[in-house]
């Protein structure tokens, strides 16, 4: 029984059918708006290769959420790689794949490519909440000629459903008076290293169904220093764990993407640390009510 390369987590052909899976995940290495550092194309399939070597076995949740089924789609690649016509391409693409009542889960790529899943996220759970994780507010109308960038990539989804926008520490003027003027709830990166008392706004804000859009970025720097515009400062692993436990626990995560990861020469740690992530992401969304049971001891 041979692990296959191109899957994620190496997951032999005979326990990764399509037909049978509960978890799709969608490489989408787009990379077409970056605004400073390149290589975000190569993040899905570092992550995937990375992935081969992530315990399939989580302690937390004492579960193999692989189990469930998990197959991976082949890279998608838009017939017209303009931002444009790559949104339309991707929403529709999204929206067959959810057809099948599966958990989708995309590995990018740009940000840019997460609006779209959003979008056909929304049409398929009505009442569709969003929770944001990123360094950037990416709520700008137009970057650089473009309202599909990836530094506008939240102002395109904030009319799908409320939002949560979480570890924030880099935001435009332009982006703040939108804020203001939306009432959009902000959890900056200060405010986040203070306590925990915000966690209750985002929850408050978020309805019974969430897609989490995870942008690497907000971590700290120090852990992925590879990605499309890195920020000084950030979140830290067990801190994004904490919320993604959180919101699974109480809400129901019902799809979601891991983008910017651009993979640096010689440096694996980050690779394997936006694996495990991914991971952690479908575990909990498929067995929330493991969410952050003790390790059983051995005996």
């Amino acid at each position: 029984m041979g692990f296959l390369p191109q899957n994620f987590l190496g997951i032999p052909e005979e326990e990764s059918g399509r037909d049978a899976a509960r978890v799709l995940v969608l490489p989408v290495p787009y990379e077409r708006t970056v605004s400073y550092g390149v290589g975000t194309r190569n993040g899905p399939g570092a992550i995937i290769e990375a992935s081969h070597y992530v315990e399939l076995y989580d302690d937390e949740l004492d579960a193999e959420p692989y189990r469930a089924g998990i197959h991976t789609l082949p890279p998608w690649h838009p017939e017209n790689p303009e931002p444009d016509a790559m949104v339309e391409e991707l929403e529709a693409l999204a929206g067959k794949l959810l057809d099948g009542g599966r958990f989708l889960f995309m590995l990018g790529g740009e940000h840019s490519v997460s609006p779209p899943v959003i979008r056909a996220h929304a049409r398929r759970h009505p009442g569709l909440s969003i929770l944001h994780f990123d360094a950037h507010g990416d709520l700008r109308d137009e970057y650089e000629g473009s309202r599909n960038s990836h530094a506008c990539a939240a102002r395109r989804f904030v009319d799908a459903g409320p939002t949560a926008h979480v570890g924030i520490r880099s935001i435009s003027k332009e982006e703040v008076d939108f804020v203001r003027e939306r009432k959009l709830l902000v959890v900056s990166n200060r405010e986040m290293h203070a306590g925990w008392g915000w966690m209750e706004k985002v929850l408050d804000r978020l309805t019974s169904k969430v897609y989490v859009t995870f942008d690497i970025d907000f971590l700290d720097g120090m852990l992925v220093p590879g990605t499309g515009t890195p920020e000084p400062g950030g979140g830290s692993y067990p801190q994004a764990l904490e919320i993604l436990r959180r919101v699974a626990a109480e809400r129901a995560i019902v799809g979601a993407d891991l983008v910017e990861h651009a993979p640096l020469p010689g440096n694996r740690a980050p690779d394997f640390l936006a694996a495990k992530l991914a991971y952690k992401m479908i575990g909990y969304a498929l067995h929330p009510d493991r969410a952050a049971r003790p390790v059983l001891s051995p005996g």
